[in-house]
């Protein structure tokens, strides 16, 4: 996929909310100023959405900062310095509107968002064989862009329009003008509610089984929109009932199982694997620098997350960030076999292996995220922490099974007994056993605390705490220096509004 992007970025010519070039507004003559040049063939549909999909590889940072935002895991970098002093702001909740980091998340997002708006807009100017599952394509994507946006900064401006009597997002570009007159959406629940007619778009198109691994298949789009409903729940309680239901349809489809062996599904030889609802696609042929993060084809948050200055068996040197609390740590219960491949205890490991060398972290817990550290083996062309290949796994079957569980457990007419099941589905596979010994048998509130727990402990270091504590009203009692009220959602960056002129017509987010 990685070098069709590459040859096919040049034909999108897209102009984003806010694009990635950082402060000035440059004249650029459009390589497609004619919009009758392009969507005249299969090739044009498939070079947009292939570009689509390249905004995706940015989501490094929301995997990475979404972890350190977290009681799971402290900044780290470099120990004589304020490395990276936006992750470090992050980590402590002293993040301000000024956050390279966040306007970064915000400007990709918007811009992946954009690209998925440029060929909505031109969706049915051509028609070909499998038109159709390319469109249900870009729904998706447009509807995980979009809802990375509402978990980061809350109800954010969109064009919006009535499609058949229903409110949904514009099928058209945010073009330069446009973020002059652009509102905010209402609230969060109007947000949700756009996001979850796109993804029922998504369903209505998409094959469950595509011919690349890269393709977004329908129970991809059915996870999102399960996990759509379970935030949306915070707002309006049926959703949860309505989360139940098409999670169960992705259980139900037998497309996907638990892998038998967790510590198989973080390294190469387990991507795409069975339990892989949604992987973003990396690879070591082509890096980037500190200049251009995103130009890397790498997945960059492998290695901000490496083990400093390391050298040794099995992994390869990062930059010591992200790295896991003594907390966490002690979360997983003993038996527990997802422990060692979540976390990697440094000094254990220098023991087992005493050729091992390395140079601790900024505010050293003594522990490294073992799913997402680079190993040894890749190409890493290029930055040698730049461009590691391992793929992110976005919506895996256990966070499946694990919101099915809290659906069913938190919907008007609980379903305990189903949410068990899925619950100790996941338990079992973490113990290695195949029989009820370490099941849980609880209901009620225990039981919604018992699949809190396990979401932790089963999705440590991907990306997810911080956005489940905010959404279950667990944040500030978790979360050293929180401020109910105020971060639940990150700032949007005031140069966005400062350019926009919408200091007045958008606001900042409250206590920002």
């Amino acid at each position: 996929m990685n070098k069709l992007i590459k040859t096919s970025l040049y034909l999108l010519t897209l102009v984003s909310l806010l694009n990635s070039c950082k402060d000035d507004f440059i004249d650029v003559p459009s390589k497609n100023p004619n919009a009758d040049d392009f969507f005249n063939t299969e090739k044009d549909y498939e070079d947009a959405l292939i570009g689509t999909y390249d905004l995706l590889q940015s989501t490094f940072w929301n995997a990475l900062i979404g972890e350190i935002a977290s009681d799971n895991t402290v900044a780290g970098g470099d120990p004589l310095s304020i490395d990276q002093p936006g992750i470090q702001q992050i980590d402590a909740m002293t993040h301000s509107e000024v956050n390279e980091h966040l306007r970064d998340i915000w400007s990709f997002m918007y811009g992946g968002l954009n690209r998925a708006n440029y060929t909505l807009e031109f969706k049915d100017k051509t028609d070909f064989e499998g038109r159709e599952n390319i469109i249900a394509q870009t729904y998706f994507l447009r509807a995980y862009f979009a809802f990375e946006l509402a978990k980061w900064f809350g109800n954010v401006p969109l064009k919006t329009e009535e499609i058949d009597g229903v409110k949904r997002i514009a099928h058209k570009r945010i073009q330069f003008g446009d973020q002059y007159t652009m509102e905010r959406t209402a609230d969060l629940a109007e947000l949700y509610s756009l996001i979850e007619a796109d993804l029922l778009d998504a369903i209505k198109g998409l094959p469950a089984v595509q011919p690349n691994k890269y393709q977004v298949t329908r129970g991809a789009a059915q996870a999102l929109l399960g996990k759509v409903y379970l935030f949306h729940g915070k707002q309006d309680e049926t959703k949860f009932e309505a989360s139940s239901q098409v999670l169960e349809e992705v259980i139900n489809s037998k497309n996907y199982s638990l892998a038998p062996n967790y510590a198989s599904i973080f390294e190469h030889a387990g991507e795409n694997g069975p339990g892989s609802i949604f992987e973003v696609q990396y690879s070591d042929v082509e890096g980037g620098s500190f200049d251009c993060l995103q130009c890397s084809e790498g997945n960059v948050a492998i290695g901000f997350s490496g083990v400093r200055s390391y050298s040794g068996s099995t992994f390869d040197s990062g930059y010591g960030f992200n790295t896991p609390t003594q907390e966490v740590v002690d979360a997983f219960e003993s038996g527990d076999k997802r422990k060692d491949v979540a976390i990697l205890d440094i000094l254990a490991w220098k023991k087992r292996y005493p050729g091992v060398n390395y140079e601790e972290s900024r505010g050293n817990t003594g522990y490294y995220n073992r799913k997402y550290i680079p190993r040894q083996g890749d190409l890493n062309l290029g930055d040698n922490n730049l461009t590691n290949p391992n793929n992110y796994r976005a919506i895996r079957y256990a966070d499946v099974l694990l919101m099915a569980a809290e659906a069913n457990n938190r919907k008007s007419s609980p379903d305990d007994p189903k949410a068990l099941d899925y619950l100790n589905q996941v338990r079992r596979r973490a113990f290695g056993v195949s029989d009820a010994s370490r099941d849980v048998n609880l209901s009620g509130a225990n039981l919604t605390q018992a699949i809190y727990h396990e979401r932790r402990v089963e999705l440590v270091g991907e990306g997810h705490h911080f956005f489940d504590l905010v959404r279950t009203d667990r944040a500030a009692s978790e979360i050293e220096n929180f401020t109910s009220g105020k971060n639940e959602v990150f700032p949007i960056p005031l140069i966005e509004l400062e350019l926009s002129n919408a200091k007045e017509r958008w606001g900042q987010n409250p206590g920002y």
